[in-house]
């Protein structure tokens, strides 16, 4: 049996560990899933002979190491932060290694010892960044072929909650990390080029910064952009491009609501609030307003951000039951950003039954023999309920089909990478199509950057 090791059994984990086991009796394949809960451990593997979920504290070097040894590859599905270790023990013991997270400056600085010893580290092999490398390096990789200039590339990909789990006035459920995405954007301004412009937008300006995107079947979205897209330049190959602009979707809104809480304050992460864990919801809420004698809570608020009763931004604050006098954030020494996910975790968590939805979209606008063309690729996908999401499909399939190909030797370059060479994305997003992952390509007149798109 070849051993591979799950380290972290989170919210995404679900639909890799189903794949693996399904295929472990044909692969030959012993899964050990290591977990700082050993019941989230074994939760998974539903008492498969050829799986076993066991107590793994990624911090307890011994057992980290011990683990790694006796494994033939490691899949990291911990938070980025805490693979660089994890990575050190693979090149220590000779083990391939994957991940969905963005390559750190650390892990890079592996790629030498990686290179030498034959290892492949495979990173950036989740959804976004995953999918998305993969499937826009398949079309630009194909006009190359053709001849074609790449003129324009625009990527947007959003996690969000089914039409028929859409029940709340957000039009927003959390199907990944909730602090990940209450700390959505505060990376630095985001970058990007428009027409051969090069574009700044500031963290106080993001969730005001949107576009519009029209997805054929689903409707219309909103884009906000997406940290630095400017790296993508040399990872693609489109130094002399004129448009690159990539983003995260939202139902047509969500950015404007999200706004009311990044212009208070709310979601800051830099400093404790004292007594937070005695504090109410109403009255975290009166931390980011005015005194006031006689003016109530909800009358401060509105007067601060200048909206009136009747208006549906007040609605969607009334919905999450932000101005209660009796429940309390519960988190000792929380920052804002922590006591404001609190708040939304109790209204915007999937319930048993709830199904989530991921959309992506890519625009390719290209010049051959003379004249301007544009191709527009999208993906839906409806996942099955509260555990099966799409977002634990479109994240863990890919780390999943790209482990077994790299133990049977179908991947076979060695170093620190990720996923945009062709012996790399061609078979995986062969087999993801065949699992429902399925991308719909059309062409369409080219229109460049369109600036009625913009709405401030």
């Amino acid at each position: 049996m070849r051993n591979i090791l799950i380290i972290g059994a989170g919210r995404s984990a679900s639909s890799l560990i189903r794949y693996l086991l399904d295929k472990s009796e044909e692969e030959q394949l012993f899964i050990t899933i290591g977990d700082l809960s050993i019941k989230a451990a074994q939760k998974f593997t539903q008492n498969h002979p050829n799986a076993c979920g066991v107590l793994l504290d990624v911090f307890n070097k011994t057992q980290r190491k011990e683990a790694v040894k006796n494994s033939d590859l490691v899949i990291s599905m911990l938070p980025a932060r805490y693979h660089i270790e994890v990575a050190r023990d693979c090149i220590e013991f000779g083990k391939h290694m994957v991940t969905a997270s963005y390559i750190s400056k650390e892990m890079q600085a592996l790629n030498p010892k990686a290179e030498a010893k034959g290892l492949i580290f495979m990173n950036e092999i989740g959804l976004d960044p995953g999918v998305d490398h993969m499937s826009a390096m398949q079309i630009i990789d194909r006009i190359r072929a053709k001849g074609g200039k790449m003129l324009l590339f625009e990527s947007f990909c959003g996690g969000l909650i089914a039409p028929e789990s859409d029940n709340n006035l957000w039009n927003y459920k959390f199907t990944w990390n909730p602090r990940n995405v209450v700390l959505a954007g505060q990376g630095g301004a985001a970058e990007f080029i428009q027409e051969g412009k090069f574009k700044y937008i500031p963290y106080h300006r993001l969730f005001r910064r949107t576009e519009f995107v029209n997805i054929e079947g689903y409707g219309k979205f909103e884009v906000l952009a997406n940290r630095n897209s400017l790296q993508y330049q040399s990872i693609y190959g489109l130094d002399n491009i004129l448009t690159l602009y990539r983003g995260t979707i939202r139902r047509v809104g969500f950015s404007k609501a999200w706004n009311m809480f990044v212009q208070l304050g709310m979601t800051d992460d830099t400093y404790t609030i004292p007594d937070s864990e005695n504090l109410t919801y109403r009255e975290f809420v009166n931390l980011f307003l005015a005194y006031s004698p006689t003016d109530s809570v909800e009358l401060k608020l509105r007067y601060a951000l200048r909206i009136d009763q009747d208006d549906l931004m007040w609605e969607k604050l009334l919905d999450l039951d932000i101005f209660n006098k009796e429940k309390t954030i519960g988190i000792k020494n929380a920052t804002p950003a922590m006591a404001l996910q609190k708040i939304l975790e109790e209204k915007w968590t999937l319930a048993e039954d709830d199904k989530d939805m991921i959309v992506m979209y890519h625009k390719f606008g290209y010049e051959l023999d003379g004249k301007q063309h544009q191709i527009d690729s999208h993906m839906a996908l409806i996942g099955e309920d509260q555990t099966h999401t799409a977002m634990a499909k479109t994240v863990g399939l890919p780390v999943a089909i790209a482990a077994l190909k790299i133990l049977n030797e179908e991947i076979t370059t060695p170093g620190v990478q990720l996923p945009i060479a062709k012996e790399v994305y061609e078979p995986i997003l062969k087999e993801l199509a065949e699992n429902g992952i399925i991308f719909h390509e059309e062409e369409v007149k080219y229109i460049g950057y369109n600036p009625d798109n913009i709405h401030l």
